[in-house]
């Protein structure tokens, strides 16, 4: 008598489903312990090495010098942010001029401004009052309206904020090209044939595809401008949050805990930046690719679930007999 062979179908004829079982991958697991254990070491040899001066570091982390140092670190990055934009678009659309002139004095611009470092540059700012002493306004070798002191001025803040914007601008206007380079000529020659002026063109087709490519690069330039103030130094300007907390630190003697309470606002802010850019990016993403976000995968399971309760139940359900037709 032979044995019964194992049925793999189910009483209604469907085969048995598959039992899936997961790849096991030992290696994430050693990886994760051994960082783990790497960074449960260094949390204790901070939290016991007396280099670190964590009671100095909480005394001065909220110290009323350190916050305003915050606040013209946030105006300093806000102020530059503005002029390196401004500035930046109006390079990229001459970069894209048909005018040779335009779109050499832009090569220009960007030719020196990014080829020479940041600090030099802010250096020279200042030395700016050294350089020109006076500044007259009028017209040349006939009559002269007003004329300005420069080495009177007390204007730090002011050539720090021309010095960090000029530079950006220069990065700003290829960010800028890049992103209206990227839309098709396509997109211009339709709202051209539909009788859109060039302004509306590039407000209303080019600029809002083009936002895609130029919001990523110009939120990580936004960060990297919050931790480039740190050079104003060099102008000199010590009123930005490491010109604040390298002061405390020559009247303590104590640097290292002040760097790190330099660090943890510089790593505070750009967190909340961090966030911001990646709500940004998500707004101006829209429609860019085929995945569906949580809130129209909802949806779409809504309309489904209301579909599927309008369908009556029973074959002859929503049918009408000969009689009710007469």
């Amino acid at each position: 008598m032979t044995s019964p062979q194992t049925d793999t179908t189910t009483t209604a004829g469907e085969p048995e489903p598959i039992k899936a079982v997961p790849l096991r991958r030992p290696g994430q697991w050693i990886a994760a312990v051994i960082i783990l254990v790497l960074a449960g070491l260094f949390v204790y040899g901070a939290a016991t090495n007396k280099a670190y001066a964590w009671g100095t570091y909480a005394d001065y982390l909220f110290d009323q010098r350190v916050l305003s140092g915050v606040g013209y670190t946030l105006a300093l990055t806000v102020l530059a942010m503005t002029i390196a934009i401004v500035l930046g678009v109006a390079l990229a659309i001459m970069r894209l001029s048909p005018n040779p002139v335009l779109r050499g004095t832009a090569w220009v611009y960007l030719w020196i401004f990014r080829g020479t470092p940041v600090y030099v540059q802010l250096v020279f700012w200042g030395l700016f009052p050294a350089i020109y002493k006076q500044i007259d306004v009028g017209i040349p070798f006939v009559h002269q309206f007003a004329s300005f002191d420069i080495q009177t001025l007390n204007a730090a803040f002011l050539f720090a904020v021309i010095g960090l914007g000029l530079n950006e601008a220069a990065y700003m206007a290829e960010i800028v090209r890049a992103g209206v380079s990227s839309v098709g000529e396509g997109q211009s020659e339709a709202s051209i044939a539909l009788g859109m002026s060039w302004s509306q063109t590039m407000r209303r087709t080019v600029l809002p595809q083009a936002m895609r490519v130029i919001i990523p690069p110009t939120g990580n330039e936004l960060i990297s401008m919050l931790k480039t103030t740190s050079l104003v130094a060099a102008v000199p300007l010590t009123l930005d949050l490491y010109g604040r907390v390298r002061d405390i630190s020559g009247v303590n003697f104590e640097p290292i805990p002040l760097l790190l309470v330099a660090s943890t606002w510089y790593l505070a802010v750009t967190s909340i930046l961090m966030v911001g850019q990646y709500y940004v990016e998500r707004h101006y993403s829209r429609g860019a690719t085929r995945a569906l976000t949580a809130r129209q995968l909802k949806a779409m399971a809504d309309g489904q679930t209301a579909a599927a309760d309008d369908i009556p139940d029973g074959p002859g359900a929503g049918r009408t007999t000969g009689g009710e037709n007469a």
